[in-house]
């Protein structure tokens, strides 16, 4: 069964980094607009950044700019958010998003940003 799968999450201090990793299984991303979001409890599933099929073009929300970086590899069916300088404030749990929609989401993976 096709599905998007993510890694990487994990527990880091604050100032610290993580890449996170999206993976197609059963199917190839290269086709696909890829997005990450982001969830907290009690809260709506925020867009973090979105990268494109065609030119790999990025957009960031304005709470990550400068510290977020999303790419993708399409060799390896993979798209990478990197995150640099990480703030308790960005604990959640991520999933990437096929076309950029928080309904075609996988299971996603926690970040917890903790001293």
């Amino acid at each position: 069964q096709p599905q998007l799968v993510e890694s990487g999450g994990g527990l880091v201090q604050p100032g610290g980094s993580l890449r996170l990793s999206c993976a197609g299984s059963g199917f190839l991303l290269n086709y696909y607009a890829i997005g990450w979001f982001r969830q907290t409890p009690g809260k709506e599933r925020e867009g973090v950044s979105c990268i494109s099929s065609e030119d790999g073009s990025a957009h960031y929300a304005d709470s990550v700019e400068g510290r977020f970086t999303i790419s993708r590899d399409n060799a390896k069916n993979t798209v990478w958010l990197q995150m640099s300088s990480l703030k308790p404030e960005d604990t959640a749990v991520y999933y990437c998003a096929l076309n950029c929609n928080p309904a075609y989401g996988g299971q996603g993976t926690q970040v917890t940003v903790s001293s």
